[in-house]
């Protein structure tokens, strides 16, 4: 079930990268294996418990190569303790069949968009026979799966994949409501009240995730309804109009900040373990 109230603890997730900023318009942005490290063991210390990874290659493009994947996924199991969750999303110019080989690098969870959405100008695409096929993959591979919701449609498209293929191999549904992208649900208390309503009551745990501006509000409406959150340089580079973010412990700092005022503390990474079923 949902929880009807809110834990005196908080996951907090951090996505250092992403897939649509260059390092060139930013180059604080950590798309090397030893910048990611860096921020990997910087954003567990100020109290992110899991991490949301996206990988570059060497010229600093989104890349799914799996000697990449693996090699990232490997150094931060040996340099942090984190829950290391691999993007099955990529770039949206990824092939399904490459975003399908993602969990052959043996993450500890993976995302799983519920749904095809417009991503600004271009399209995110997963249409349902690859969502079932990926969802049915981390079955096996004992992978645990984090449910992507951009639009209350993909809140429906959950049930309805619970429903045919029963929980994930852990026992526990953990899904994240990503607001704010142009095309998907809008960053307000009104939509993130709306898309909860609508959760199954497999639902163990929900977090949310303000992409831009909608940063502040969503975790704020987030924070008052008991959830987890997301943050991270993928969704914000801003830490206020005109003020650039230099490192993403800065936003994981803030997150703790606001957690506290909600007299929440942050997960240890091996809290998270519990809280996601691994």
């Amino acid at each position: 079930m949902v929880p009807t109230k809110p834990s005196d603890q908080i996951l907090i997730t951090v996505a250092p990268t992403g897939a649509e900023t260059t390092k060139a318009d930013c180059p604080q942005l950590p798309t090397t294996l030893d910048e990611l490290v860096a921020t990997a063991q910087e954003c567990e210390a100020a109290g992110a418990g899991m991490i949301h990874v996206h990988i570059r290659d060497g010229e600093h493009r989104p890349t799914l190569d799996q000697t990449r994947l693996r090699d990232t996924v490997q150094a931060l199991h040996e340099s942090t303790g984190l829950v290391v969750q691999l993007s099955t999303g990529g770039s949206v110019h990824d092939p399904l069949e490459d975003r399908l080989k993602v969990l052959d690098a043996q993450p500890d969870s993976c995302s799983l968009t519920m749904g095809t959405t417009n991503f600004g100008d271009d399209v995110f695409s997963n249409p349902w026979p690859f969502v079932a096929e990926l969802y049915q993959l981390s079955q096996e591979r004992k992978v645990v799966p984090e449910f992507e919701l951009f639009d209350l449609g993909q809140v429906h498209a959950m049930r309805r994949l619970i429903d045919t293929y029963g929980l994930p191999y852990s026992g526990k549904v953990h899904c994240d409501f990503v607001m704010g992208v142009p095309g998907g649900m809008p960053g307000t208390a009104a939509a993130l009240v709306a898309g909860v309503a609508m959760l199954p009551d497999e639902v163990t745990s929900w977090s949310a995730t303000g992409i831009g501006r909608s940063t502040l509000p969503v975790a704020l409406a987030a924070l008052s309804m008991g959830a987890h959150l997301r943050v991270g340089m993928e969704d914000t580079l801003t830490l206020s109009r005109g003020v650039p973010v230099e490192r993403n412990a800065q936003l994981v700092e803030r997150a703790v900040d606001l957690a506290a005022l909600a007299q929440r503390t942050p997960m240890s990474p091996s809290d998270a373990r519990v809280l996601l079923g691994l």
